[in-house]
């Protein structure tokens, strides 16, 4: 009487709801599927850090006595696709039903409803309840709503869980310290060095793997230093709240160039893997504020990232979809320029996020959100391009945080479901902070001519642009009496140069030539 238990590579937690009653003669089946690997180029640590997680959490549980079917890769019998591989299953241990833990992507989720006809058997799929709040308890928060704004949402899983709650009330009396958490970083700082983790048998043999089979794939692959089993994920939760949490706060919106992490946690892809549990890193969090170790303002940052935007655009990701994906609010459609690859722009910003990008699989939110995405923003980038670049170049990068994340809040493609107004800055913010604009051929003071920051020309074109669908939000009165004030002249002069970037934008080759990247940018 097998049962058949599929877990798939995002769900490597022991207190799995699919493994939760396990019997002698079950068996587990985990699938390394082309399928997962190529529906975007991901990022070459990204496939590795699976792979080796997956391969690493599989011999876990066959260390516990459980029957463990593994099919890697490069096995000459892989069918490639996850429906082929439970069949290939069925066909071999002939169990009399699947247990599957519902999956993190509409796309898997479809794929997953279709498994009982495909193979002839009842397919159970169980609830994923590592995240603080289900799919049905989100619906029923949403449900009469007008407004679907993250902060409230925030405030009723405080209340649910108790985490940074004294007796009914918030800690310190504040619900959000959000305004204290936008320091620059100042010169000499340095962030203290991240623990990193040496590659192992498994990972060595995992990374062979991949750069022989994915070298056309973005990124580079080594040197490679995440965590691929709970143990290490723990131990790297444990430096962050010690080494980083104390400063999180002060600068979590700062950026400096050459250093890609700064005081973030970096733990995403492990929760996001399921190494790790969002409750216990919220209350690590918590108890170091607790026990005087970390300020509040930091662990109600680092709290609010977990409990509220994590579970939040998860629950509007499985409200909205998949009808979401498609919305395009601002009707933007302008092609991915080829530098969201390649990192070869005179806008040092994007330069450095790309490049670090490329090395680490990573970039902190801020990086994500007032950089590459503001310039995607600002340009009018097409939606489902840029959401798949993201996609593709992020360690952390899964369907249901990243298309929230990059469709709502970046790219405003929703209407403002998610966001009050559109994250659009100038060149300003960028420059109050980072460093990058010190190096930069642009200069964003200004405003207009060859020197002239591409974001200062793009902001004021874009609040053009999309006035009729804008100007009556009264979060972006300010800007708009701005530009009103602005002279007949400056505003022609800001669209015809803008006009002009975007024409070069347009008309960028498929590769980056080599040259001037001044005169690349502005097509000179």
């Amino acid at each position: 009487m097998t049962v058949l238990r599929f877990i798939l590579g995002d769900q490597l937690g022991r207190g799995l709801s699919a493994l939760r009653d396990l019997a002698p003669g079950d068996v587990v089946l985990m699938a390394e599927v082309a399928d997962e690997t190529v529906y975007v180029p991901h990022h070459k640590q990204k496939i590795a850090l699976v792979l080796s997680a997956m391969r690493h959490f599989a011999a876990d549980l066959a260390a516990e006595g459980i029957e463990v079917d593994y099919v890697r890769l490069d096995d000459p019998a892989n069918s490639g696709s996850f429906t082929g591989e439970l069949a290939r299953a069925v066909a071999c241990r002939r169990p009399v039903r699947v247990v599957v833990t519902e999956p993190g992507e509409w796309r898997v989720q479809r794929m997953i409803e279709g498994w009982e006809t495909a193979v002839g058997l009842p397919v159970e799929i169980r609830p994923d309840d590592r995240f603080l709040c289900s799919r049905d308890r989100f619906a029923r928060w949403a449900e009469g709503r007008k407004s679907l704004r993250m902060e409230f949402f925030y405030r009723e899983m405080r209340r649910e869980t108790g985490f940074l709650m004294e007796g009914g009330e918030p800690a310190g009396g504040r619900w959000n310290f959000d305004a204290e958490n936008r320091k620059s970083l100042p010169a000499g700082q340095r962030p203290p060095p991240r623990r990193r983790f040496e590659p192992d048998a498994i990972t060595r043999e995992v990374l062979a793997l991949v750069a022989a089979r994915f070298p056309g794939h973005f990124g580079d692959l080594e040197p490679f230093g995440w965590a691929v089993t709970r143990a290490d994920a723990l131990e790297a939760l444990e430096h962050f709240v010690e080494a980083c949490l104390p400063l999180y706060g002060d600068y979590q919106d700062a950026m400096k160039a050459g250093e890609p992490f700064l005081y973030h946690a970096v733990l995403s892809p492990y929760l996001n893997l399921g190494l790790l549990d969002p409750g216990e890193v919220c209350l690590a969090a918590e108890t170091a504020w607790r026990r005087g170790a970390a300020p509040l303002n930091a662990a109600e940052g680092f709290v609010r990232q977990i409990l509220g935007w994590r579970e939040y655009v998860r629950g509007i990701y499985w409200l909205r979809m998949p009808g979401y994906a498609a919305t395009n609010h601002l009707g933007a459609g302008r092609p991915l320029p080829w530098f969201y690859w390649s990192g070869e722009t005179a806008m040092a910003c994007i330069a450095e996020v790309v490049a670090e990008t490329r090395r680490n699989a990573y970039a902190h939110h801020i990086q994500r959100l007032m950089v590459t995405g503001n310039f995607a923003l600002l340009a009018g980038l097409a939606p489902a391009e840029v959401e798949a670049w993201y996609l593709a170049v992020y360690a952390d990068a899964y369907d249901w945080v990243e298309l929230p994340n990059t469709h709502g809040m970046v790219l405003h493609a929703d209407g403002g479901l998610m966001a009050s107004k559109p994250y659009a800055a100038s060149g300003a913010y960028i420059d109050r902070m980072s460093d990058y604009c010190a190096g930069c051929a642009y200069d964003p003071a200004v405003k207009t001519g060859p020197r002239a920051c591409p974001f200062n020309l793009l902001y004021w074109n874009f609040l053009m642009e999309n006035r009729p669908k804008l100007s009556a939000n009264p979060r972006l009165a300010m800007p708009y009496r701005t530009l009103d004030r602005m002279t007949d002249s400056r505003r022609a002069t800001i669209r015809r140069e803008a006009g002009a970037f975007l024409a070069a934008l347009d008309a960028g080759p498929a590769a980056p030539p080599a040259g001037d990247q001044l005169a690349m940018d502005f097509g000179a």
